[in-house]
């Protein structure tokens, strides 16, 4: 065997370790041979005739940069690819669609008065309905009133307030006329 031919042998078997690194994950092994592969018949290249080498360099150079982006965009769509690739999830799928999460978004801004104390979690009842809160870490006392200021995954997190707004001018006192 000449040089050419084992500089070109070990370029081709460096091409198939990639190639085998995509098929059977190796976590590198694979892939570190193919490197080592490609450097040595790019080397081997170089050595028996430099300007063989040259076209080589820029030939595997080519290859890798052609090659790379096309395996990245259609390996995802083979059926090995499909089976080792993360899918994304359909829009229904996700947490922002489900029917608990749109119902607990509508409270974010409401106030609710608490059924019990937040030691910072418990529960806060807003317009008749129970709901699971959280604060951000202070205790609030059971019977005081809060504001949802934000809805995270399917935590309601609460503050304290003083009164509603819309409570301002209202006594207990009222109730009794």
């Amino acid at each position: 065997m000449s040089d050419p031919a084992i500089a070109y042998g070990l370029l081709a078997l460096g091409l198939m370790f990639l190639l085998a690194e995509f098929i059977f994950p190796t976590f590198g092994i694979l892939f570190g041979l193919a490197i080592a592969s490609l450097l040595a018949g790019i080397a081997l290249s170089f050595a028996g005739n430099p300007g063989r080498g040259l076209i080589t360099l820029v030939g595997v150079f080519l290859i890798l940069v052609t090659a790379g982006p096309l395996i990245v965009r259609f390996y995802p769509r083979t059926l090995l690819g499909r089976k080792f690739m993360l899918v994304r999830p359909d829009e229904d799928d996700t947490m922002a669609a489900m029917p608990n999460y749109i119902e607990m978004e509508q409270l974010r801004g409401r106030y609710g008065q608490t059924v019990s104390a937040l030691r910072p979690s418990g529960v806060t009842q807003f317009d008749g309905k129970r709901v699971d809160t959280i604060t951000q870490g202070e205790m609030i006392d059971a019977g005081q009133w809060v504001r949802v200021i934000d809805v995270q995954s399917n935590r309601v997190i609460v503050r304290r307030v003083e009164k509603p707004p819309e409570l301002e001018d209202f006594s207990p006192e009222d109730m009794l006329h």
